[in-house]
């Protein structure tokens, strides 16, 4: 391996993403040219088996693969996964079948055009929730500088591993372990706020570390697997307000708003009807996340016709199925009518046209927070807080 051969691919992948118009900003540009990602992959990565069935995730060890392979597989485009179900990946020898990731490295594109969309600037004073492999830290260190940069990881092993690979890189910004959802008040006020992982909601304490006029970039998310990127500016008055944004972005949620574990399930009889809606409309990237603002305390599972939603809180269920008469059946058990409220939210969705997530903003005020469609005195959903 040499710097030029790093430096090589560095540039390479900049000018792909320059190309392919996900990159403008020239601090951003010169940041990533400058970051070596394969610095914060760390000695491992996890390795996943091609779809379809069960995920197979296979450790990739840095030492047992050619040099030129390993930057390669730095410098591609895509997430590698470095914890799996807590376990890092330079701990791990065997592959492991299903495991849920529990840490990341994002694909460069990603980090690189939120780190633009949350106008960080030199001189700005910015903190990140989630410092993960430490890369996109690295990057806001280069444009912000290392005094204005803060850095907060919840998972002790990746905060360490991630503190260790930037001192290797030759950055020393602020970093914290902790809860990211509480912040880092000892460094506020700040200008921007970006999170490297989605929250049902935005801890209020949050939003009052940013200054008026700051910007807070978040993905909204829930047990419905929907998922919306949100570039919110502090009002100065106590709230906030933004829109979501173009694409189609998702991290994994924040431990703390993560669903409530359960066991194995039990489909029970329930009051059964005929659906107004086609259930796939769920498998929509938009319409999955309108029917997750309509049950924020369902879990979604399955696909197609064949829809279950489960509140663990209350019992409550709801499962769909094809009528025989290229219709859908729809059962339903328990306080809340589950598919009541989203067959609501996909009807004045379709009404407007059925947006993408980005036809959508949200509102934060002291007491309540809340996402609209089209305007703010449009249809909105107040998100459970």
């Amino acid at each position: 391996m040499t710097a030029d051969t790093s430096a090589s691919l560095r540039r390479r992948l900049v000018e792909q993403l320059v190309d392919g118009d996900r990159l403008h900003d020239a601090d951003v540009r010169r940041a990533a040219e400058t970051v070596p990602r394969e610095i914060f992959l760390g000695s491992a990565v996890y390795k996943p088996s091609p779809p379809p069935g069960v995920t197979v995730w296979t450790p990739v060890h840095r030492d047992h693969v050619p040099a030129d392979e390993w930057l390669r597989l730095a410098y591609e485009n895509t997430t590698w996964v470095t914890q799996l179900d807590g376990v890092l990946a330079e701990h791990a020898s065997d592959p492991v079948a299903g495991g849920k990731p529990t840490s990341s490295s994002t694909l460069p594109e990603v980090i690189l055009w939120m780190i633009e969309q949350g106008r960080v600037a030199a001189g700005k004073h910015v903190l990140i929730i989630g410092t993960g492999t430490g890369y996109s830290t690295a990057v806001v260190s280069e444009i912000a500088g290392e005094a204005d940069t803060t850095s907060i990881e919840t998972d002790p092993d990746a905060a360490e591993r991630a503190r260790k690979a930037l001192t290797e890189a030759g950055y020393a910004p602020t970093l914290v372990t902790g809860d990211g959802l509480l912040g880092h008040p000892g460094g506020a006020p700040y200008d921007v706020v970006i999170a490297f992982c989605s929250m049902r909601h935005i801890p209020y304490g949050l939003l009052r570390q940013i200054k008026a006029g700051g910007a807070l970039l978040v993905t909204v998310a829930g047990w419905g697997f929907g998922h919306g990127l949100v570039l919110l500016t502090h009002d100065g008055d106590g709230g906030a307000t933004g829109r979501f944004l173009p694409g189609y972005t998702s991290f994994m949620m924040a431990r703390s708003h993560d669903r409530p574990p359960h066991g194995p399930f039990e489909l029970l009889p329930g009051e059964e009807r005929p659906s107004r809606i086609d259930p796939a409309q769920l498998d929509d990237w938009s319409g999955r996340f309108v029917a997750q603002l309509a049950a924020p305390s369902a879990e979604r599972l399955g696909a197609g016709a064949e829809q279950i939603l489960l509140d663990v809180a209350t019992g409550s269920q709801a499962r769909t199925g094809p009528d025989g008469s290229g219709g859908w059946t729809v059962t339903q058990r328990g306080p809340v009518k589950l598919w009541d409220a989203v067959e609501d939210a996909l009807a004045i969705w379709v009404s407007h046209g059925s947006p993408h997530v980005s036809g959508f903003g949200m509102t934060i005020a002291p007491d309540a927070q809340r996402v609209w469609l089209g305007d703010p005195d449009g249809p909105s959903w107040a998100l459970p807080i």
